[in-house]
């Protein structure tokens, strides 16, 4: 697993298909005192505030919410789709309860205060810079509300891309 730097002008990744069919996982909090990595398929990218930003959903019931609370920083780890079967773990099992990691064979990396999936393609480490969460008084399409049935709206966290890596392995 070889991660080089890389710049965000040099960032090639369509992020509606790097979401939703190759699918990522959002890594929150460290080492010492804790990670946890869930899988995401809704995302956003691009820029605000003149920065580059990423832009993750979590819902409340999501172990990984308290390590987004509590956490600066966040990673988004990109796949290309050859991991469903490793992310869909990460996206159906609690790390209340599993070590996702461990049970997937996939390897927590770190680069300083982030934690990020070693076999990703590529990752953004994120700065987190504003957070909000979904309220259905402010959907204008009501069949929003179908993706709700719980009520469990998520929280939407920013983050500022301080970092990209690409794994030059998966090249």
């Amino acid at each position: 697993m070889a991660m080089k730097e890389i710049s965000i002008d040099e960032l090639n990744l369509n992020p509606v298909n790097a979401f939703d069919k190759g699918w990522a996982i959002l890594t929150a909090g460290d080492k010492t005192g804790g990670f946890n990595g869930m899988t995401v398929s809704w995302g956003a990218m691009g820029e605000i505030w003149g920065k580059p930003a990423a832009f993750v959903f979590v819902r409340p019931q999501r172990y990984t919410l308290e390590f987004c609370e509590k956490s600066d920083y966040f990673t988004v780890s990109f796949f290309d789709g050859s991991r469903k079967k490793e992310l869909g773990f990460f996206g159906s099992k609690s790390g209340r309860d599993y070590d996702k990691f461990k049970e997937t064979g996939l390897t927590p990396e770190t680069d300083g205060e982030f934690v990020y999936c070693g076999e990703a393609k590529t990752v953004l480490l994120c700065k987190k810079i504003a957070k909000t969460e979904f309220m259905p008084e402010n959907f204008y399409d009501s069949a929003i509300e179908d993706c709700y049935t719980e009520k469990d709206y998520h929280k939407i966290f920013v983050g500022e891309i301080v970092k990209v890596l690409k794994n030059t392995d998966t090249d």
